[in-house]
């Protein structure tokens, strides 16, 4: 008999604040190590933590997304454990005890193997992050450890969910998702490269009679593909610990990229480990209706909603739908550009193929492909394929152009010369005298071989150098022929 896997996930996701949860200082990425850092987030004693109102909004704000029930009271405690970057040797986190969490419940809906699957959330919960220990990066002693606590005090927030998850393949789809509307409500960027957004796997296998496994909990995943591995390097291990008889353990375990495998790095700690008790420096969290109420009222257009309002206002497929509402950057970049040119159909086809093709071979991500081509210089070029300035081939070397330059589509049509020639007069000589120099293909065509359209018409666009109207030119071949 198979085993079942039962996946959770708890997903870390860092706040676009411009400060830190508890203090006044930067909650930007980088900067030179130590430098965004003051006495209360470096945990000296006799400092008071204030919390950041933005923050607990943006939790609420995902909250509200996701259907969770938003606490009217919420506190704050205290879990102590020590690490090196944890400069006070506790986390200022929150328990998970009912009415304790800013939000309990609700869930997302995912398109799994066999159809919709909804995945419930446990609880969305504020706290803090700590800061980055360095081991052998290059520039670094290799012998000595360094802290930088720049990162202490960033806000973060976590969501945590029931084990709905049944295969790696579920937990990446879910991942994608939560990530998706974190990037549409705008309270985190979902750079996981950066570690604004992290996920920690808890996984057991279990024969379908039986109660849940012993869960091992895999950490250090920096990417949504690194977690499908890693869930299913695990799977394969516990399985294979389960059919020769030995016991899983309750542990944590790291991911090894390198080696696509996972590694022990400590015993699985139980809640009480952590020994948590109220913070007594900060005040419960009192959040009212009106305030709840405010925030739903300026909640975005979510995803789900948006790709069926593309596919009834604009006549997309489902399909093109989905992709262009992936990301809220692109859906606004759709949208802004049929804005200029009434064509969504041709928006969305030039967006999803050359625009994509664009973006991938100059390693460009949304905002800048944005900043070298906006909407109106795309929906520019589309104007003159339209109006027969330009053929659809000539308008994909112009588009290169525009991501290589960031000028608009006239002025480079006007220096590489690419107008394309729609004067029937003018393309009437040419057509002619394609023909009479190659009387072997007409005799050919006309005696059914009708494929050497395509001959005449290359033999056509060679001769004006790629410059004629194609509409035009197989008019006047075929008539002529």
């Amino acid at each position: 008999m198979g085993y079942e896997v039962v996946i959770g996930l708890e997903v870390h996701a860092q706040l676009l604040t411009e400060s830190k949860i508890f203090c006044g200082c930067s909650a930007a990425f980088g900067g030179k190590p130590n430098t965004h850092v003051c006495p209360i987030c470096l945990g000296m004693p006799g400092v008071l933590p204030v919390l950041n109102r933005r923050a607990v909004e943006y939790t609420i704000r995902m909250a509200l997304a996701v259907d969770g029930k938003v606490a009217t009271l919420s506190r704050f405690a205290r879990k102590n454990y020590f690490y090196p970057d944890l400069p006070k040797g506790y986390q200022i986190s929150q328990y998970d005890r009912a009415g304790e969490p800013i939000s309990l419940g609700g869930g997302i809906t995912i398109e799994a193997a066999l159809g919709p699957h909804y995945v419930r959330l446990n609880r969305i919960h504020l706290e803090e992050e700590a800061g980055k220990s360095i081991h052998g990066e290059p520039g670094y002693d290799p012998s000595l450890s360094y802290i930088d606590y720049n990162r202490t005090g960033i806000p973060l927030m976590e969501i945590v969910s029931e084990p709905d998850l049944r295969s790696p393949q579920e937990a990446a789809v879910y991942l994608a998702r939560l990530r998706q509307i974190l990037q549409y409500t705008g309270v985190c960027d979902g750079n996981m490269e950066e570690g604004s957004l992290r996920c920690d796997a808890n996984i057991s296998i279990r024969k379908p009679d039986e109660p849940l496994g012993q869960l091992v909990e895999i950490k250090n995943m920096n990417s949504i593909r690194a977690m499908e591995r890693a869930l299913e390097y695990e799977i394969e291990r516990q399985t294979e610990s389960r059919d020769r008889g030995a016991r899983i353990t309750r542990e944590t375990r790291l991911w090894d990229e390198a080696t696509r495998r996972t590694l022990p790095m400590r015993s699985k700690e139980q809640a009480s480990d952590y020994r948590y008790f109220p913070d007594p420096d900060l005040v419960s969290v009192e959040i009212s209706e009106a305030w709840v109420d405010e925030i739903r009222v300026g909640l975005p257009e979510l995803p789900d909603v948006r790709t069926q309002r593309f596919i009834e206002t604009y006549g997309l497929t489902d399909a093109h739908a989905r992709t262009l509402t992936e990301t809220r950057l692109r859906a606004d970049y759709f949208e802004v550009c049929v804005q200029a040119h009434d064509d969504p159909r041709a928006v969305g086809n030039w967006m999803l193929s050359e625009l994509l093709r664009v973006q991938n071979d100059q390693k460009l991500d949304q905002s800048a492909l944005e900043d070298r081509i906006p909407p109106a210089h795309l929906a520019e070029l589309l104007d003159h394929i339209r109006d027969d300035k330009i053929s659809g081939k000539m308008a994909k070397d112009v588009l290169d152009l525009m991501a290589e330059s960031g000028k608009v589509p006239a002025v480079i049509v006007e220096e590489q010369g690419l107008v394309q020639i729609s004067d029937e007069g003018e393309l009437e000589v040419v057509v002619t005298q394609v023909i009479e120099n190659h009387p072997g293909e007409v005799a050919a065509f006309r005696g059914g071989k009708t494929k050497l359209l395509g001959f005449f018409v290359g033999q056509v666009m060679r001769e004006t150098r790629g410059k004629a109207n194609p509409r035009l030119v197989n008019e006047l071949l075929k008539e002529k022929l």
